[in-house]
């Protein structure tokens, strides 16, 4: 069969056919366009899921006359420039677009008309392609002193077969909201407006450039919630800047849909950014909850290759294992200075599942019952306003308390699991201490004559975070008061990520206990995946698992963590093997102590059913106040929830 060469129309078909994937993607390439002709602000319509009709308008430079028909050919871009030796430089890309693809791509599969007027020209110009025919320029009406309007109508009606295998319109809808969301969150100090069917979906002003304007953006895009439990990162290692915000670990949803990331304000999918909050989180969440986040990566454009797919989408990191452990290092420390922080959507889920209406819908109050009538008219008074103290309460598993423990509440630390200060965060916990409960060896103050100021007012537990404890309800969760609101504590949730945090923090500093086998097993692989364990066999020796290479495709392991007991070798070598290849970094083994640690903490903390004195609980949120993380257990539920004294107001009708 003769080689023949394609005509440019077949061509152009072919080109689209990776550039313009559906409705969602051409619009991308439109606002890309938009965004490097310097637009402030970026109106897109959308009807029948963006297959009738296609409209984005901007107030970028324009284009002029002459430029239109070039516009529309193959190739032919303002975003690339010869250097000064005729060489055309791939590797240092600053715009969004830069292929040349975009517009004679769309006009080869649709009816494309674009609209321009060049910024400091009276005149505006128009041009028609339909299904790669193109017409001649043409004078048209413009709205505005310059810009570009760009309508595509019937989408791939030049392509039936592709046509048919578009989802339904509301998909393509979604598609298309998704899409433009991810372009907002990237350059917030552009406006965008969407509207699909004539129903308005986006108003997005434009926002101040920086992280104030670029929280407010993601606000405005992901919901308030995000902004109120959102942290700021801001980290930078060997000119690569990470920036965005994280949510807080009791923050999460059941899906990956809420983890975005930008490159050098390019929105992009990359596996590493999964792995990489996986890793991060690994801590704080169970397998099926993912954290949200935005982050925004900033480096040499010679360091990333942006030039592996024509949609652009997917990029290529020089050094992926930096881009990777920059992600990681600075969510944990973002998280470890969130300290016991938990998320505010908590509180809001706890007042919605217990107000009145929500749980006796219809409900109507009737007459007071007689008895209730009778004490009260029998000389019943209301109580004072000053909190009960923890004997006037009188409940069970208080007033037991020892004398001992009254006297000295630090000792009430020895009584829970062993005392819970003892290994992590000893600097701070005994300052927290202290702050508690003074110097108890110490004499009472004096007022001695002469004495210029009086003596110092013993500090008030309401005025910690996490307030005083005042009861203990079902044995199981602990109620403290605040100066503004009511905190309610998971007693055995909270001890377990004090355990657990101890744990590791003893482990990190002596180091995983390893067992040799009494018979090494060898352990086959393929040659790539072997190299690749036996090249990280020192940090997988401190984390206990020695193994060396055994010849081609092989390794040899000799010792194993002792947490992990009986251990199936081969198969743990096996998914350290695919993490390595997948994500760099020994996950599996990492997940198995850490997994080991957390039952081990669960089985070794206070047991719900477990009554505890005043002191006792006390003594647990000071400790939950100094240790990181301690806001959510070890599978990333919150360990106590807050509610403010307004809202629970609001439920009485008080406001």
């Amino acid at each position: 069969m003769p080689i023949r060469r394609l005509p440019p129309e077949t061509v152009n078909r072919i080109a689209a056919g990776e550039v313009v994937e559906r409705p969602a993607s051409a619009i991308k390439e439109l606002v890309d366009n938009a965004i490097d002709a310097g637009a402030t602000r970026i109106e897109v319509e959308a009807h029948g899921g963006g297959l009738t009709r296609i409209m984005v308008a901007d107030d970028g430079c324009g284009m002029s006359a002459e430029e239109l028909p070039v516009a529309i050919e193959r190739h032919a871009t303002s975003k690339l420039a010869p250097d000064d030796e005729g060489l055309w430089d791939l590797l240092r890309i600053h715009t969004m677009g830069f292929r040349g693809e975009a517009l004679p791509s769309i006009g080869s599969v649709a009816r494309l008309q674009i609209s321009s007027r060049a910024k400091g020209q009276r005149e505006a110009w128009s041009i028609l392609v339909e299904g790669g025919r193109v017409d001649d320029v043409a004078p048209a009406a413009f709205a505005g002193d310059h810009g570009t309007r760009i309508e595509v109508r019937d989408l791939f009606y030049a392509t039936p077969a592709r046509l048919k295998f578009m989802k339904s319109e509301r998909a393509e809808a979604l598609a298309i909201t998704e899409e433009l969301k991810r372009q907002a969150m990237a350059h917030e100090s552009v406006g965008f407006s969407l509207d699909i069917d004539g129903r308005r979906i986006l108003r997005l002003p434009p926002e101040h450039p920086g992280p104030q304007g670029r929280l407010a953006r993601l606000a405005a895009v992901l919901g308030r919630d995000f902004q109120d439990n959102a942290l700021e990162i801001d980290q930078v290692r060997d000119g690569v800047r990470l920036s965005g915000f994280a949510g807080l670990p009791t923050y999460n949803r059941g899906n990956a849909a809420h983890q975005y990331l930008f490159v050098n304000d390019r929105p992009v999918r990359d596996r590493l950014l999964q792995g990489a909050l996986r890793a991060a989180y690994a801590d704080f969440l169970a397998r099926d909850r993912h954290p949200s986040a935005a982050l925004y990566v900033t480096l040499d454009p010679t360091e990333v290759d942006i030039n592996v797919h024509p949609a652009k989408a997917e990029v290529r990191f020089r050094d992926p294992s930096l881009v990777r452990g920059l992600i990681v290092g600075a969510l944990r420390h973002a998280l470890a200075g969130a300290g016991h922080r938990a998320s505010t959507t908590t509180a809001a889920q706890a007042l919605d599942s217990i107000r009145p209406q929500s749980v006796f819908p219809g409900y109507q109050p009737g007459p007071s019952p007689a008895g209730f009538s009778a004490w009260r008219e029998g000389g019943w008074t209301p109580p004072t306003q000053r909190p009960l103290s923890m004997q006037a309460m009188n409940l069970p598993g208080l007033s037991d308390v020892s004398a001992r423990h009254e006297a000295r509440p630090e000792e009430a630390y020895q009584t829970l699991g062993g005392g819970m200060g003892g290994g992590f965060g000893g600097g701070v916990a005994d300052a927290v201490r202290e702050a508690a409960y003074g110097d108890y060896d110490a004499p009472p103050t004096v007022a001695y004559p002469g004495q210029d100021q009086p003596p110092a007012q013993p500090f008030d537990p309401i005025d910690f975070p996490l307030g005083a404890a005042r009861a203990q309800v079902h044995e199981t969760y602990i109620v403290s008061q605040t100066r503004d609101g009511v905190v309610i504590v998971d007693q055995h949730a909270a001890h377990e990520r004090l355990v657990y945090e101890r744990m590791k923090h003893e482990m990190e500093a002596g180091g995983v206990a390893r067992q040799a086998l009494l018979l090494p097993e060898v352990v086959e692989l393929d040659p790539a995946e072997a190299e690749r364990v036996v090249a990280r066999a020192e940090e997988l020796s401190a984390l206990g698992l020695v193994l060396e290479s055994f010849g081609p495709g092989a390794v040899l392991v000799r010792e194993t963590p002792a947490l992990l007991g009986k251990a199936d070798a081969a198969g743990l070598v096996r998914d350290i093997a695919d993490d390595l290849a997948e994500n760099g970094q020994a996950l599996a083994l990492k997940e198995r102590l850490e997994e080991v640690c957390s039952t081990m903490a669960c089985h070794g903390s206070v047991r719900a059913g477990r009554r505890l004195a005043a002191a006792e609980m006390n003594a647990l949120l000071r400790e939950m106040e100094a240790t990181p993380h301690s806001g959510q257990c070890n599978h990333g539920r919150p360990t106590y929830v807050e509610l403010k004294l307004s809202d629970i107001e609001k439920l009485f009708g008080r406001r």
